[in-house]
């Protein structure tokens, strides 16, 4: 499996998604002429920015990459070859997915350390009125790639019970569409203001809400922004929930792509 994970890493490189980012982010070093734009707010619309840009970079990677490795293999015929060697169907499974979390990762770091010096860079043009937490900062970009980790294993989910990349990348976009928007729709349905809607939707909501993943759990931009402390304990919960998340969703594709015939 580790060679399966460094191969899967490299034909990223080798592929045009890695030119791609390349490309993208130059977008990074148009932040401090958008920055300037908020005359009181200069460091906070920096990192705002620098944020965003880095999650929309993430969410197309993880999209895309995620939801095309099975199925692009299975259609150029790679996967009957490489089953064919003594190699199990949970390793390969596992081998691409673990392979294209090493690239996320790797283009975490990249995308925030080019996003960091972006910001250190404002800060020095324009000195903030609120200090920067930069441990904040660091972690907004650690969750961010772990949210889309989350999000590749949701794709390889969704690859393992179709025969084409539409419910893949198409799902897992509804899947991350839904999975950030739930915490407010269900702390609002629980609310005093929803008494008027039926018991049907609220369960029906209340079980969306504990079967999909989180996302928004993974959002710590506002304490990025703002430098507000960070809870050491909601940290920890976080990771851990995105650690169990990831394996029942790895463990569920596993079992699924086991059993699956190739003709």
């Amino acid at each position: 499996m580790p060679q399966l994970i460094l191969i899967t890493f490299k034909g990223i490189f080798r592929d045009r998604v890695f030119r791609g980012i390349a490309v993208c982010a130059l977008f990074f070093f148009l932040i401090p002429a958008i920055s300037v734009l908020s005359m009181r707010q200069v460091a906070q619309l920096s990192i705002t920015l620098s944020l965003s840009l880095t999650s929309f970079m993430m969410l197309l990677l993880s999209v895309f990459l995620g939801g095309s490795a099975l199925w692009r293999d299975m259609e150029r015929r790679y996967t009957y070859s490489v089953l064919g060697l003594p190699l199990t169907k949970t390793s390969y499974l596992l081998g691409k997915f673990f392979g294209i979390a090493a690239y996320l990762l790797l283009t975490a770091l990249i995308l925030g350390a080019i996003g960091c010096a972006v910001i250190k860079y404002v800060l020095i043009l324009y000195p903030p009125i609120l200090h920067v937490a930069w441990t904040n900062v660091f972690f907004s970009f650690f969750f961010i790639a772990l949210k889309y980790i989350l999000l590749v294993a949701c794709a390889f989910l969704l690859s393992t019970v179709s025969t084409s990349f539409f419910l893949p990348i198409f799902g897992s976009l509804a899947v991350f569409f839904a999975g950030s928007a739930l915490q407010q729709v269900y702390d609002y349905l629980r609310s005093e203001s929803a008494q008027s809607y039926s018991p049907f939707i609220k369960h029906s909501v209340s079980a969306l809400y504990y079967i999909l993943p989180n996302f928004s759990a993974f959002d710590v931009s506002v304490n990025a922004i703002y430098s507000i402390d960070l809870s050491r304990a909601g940290l920890m919960l976080t990771t851990g929930y995105f650690f169990i998340y990831t394996a029942i969703i790895l463990t569920c594709a596993s079992v699924i792509f086991s059993r699956r015939e190739f003709p």
